[in-house]
């Protein structure tokens, strides 16, 4: 189902929506459905990316009990193999072949 939608669009605005549309090839109806799209997506992308305030006070609830947990000095060694006489997790992993090319720095 079609509708048609009257805008009071500002001129150099419309100039770009119709340089847009010229470059993709596009109708101007095809091109502002994409631009509506894609600008509502950001849009939305924004709002999801907020916490309702129930949302943050849970959270903060959260945080603030992982706060009260006292340090173990055994949580770090989950999951990792004792070396006393067996065998070391770290030792037991191949290595890659081949070596992996070196990063330039900064990456």
């Amino acid at each position: 189902m079609t509708e048609n939608i009257v805008l009071n669009i500002d001129s150099l605005l419309l100039a770009r929506i119709r340089r847009m549309a010229a470059t993709k090839g596009w109708s101007e109806e095809q091109t502002l459905a994409h631009l509506l799209e894609h600008g509502l997506f950001a849009c939305e992308a924004e709002l999801a990316a907020r916490f309702d305030e129930s949302d943050a006070d849970a959270l903060q609830a959260a945080i603030a009990a992982l706060e009260q947990i006292q340090d173990d000095p055994g949580f770090a060694n989950i999951g990792r193999v004792e070396s006393g006489g067996g065998i070391d997790a770290t030792e037991a992993a191949p290595a890659a072949w081949p070596p992996a090319p070196a990063r330039p720095a900064g990456c």
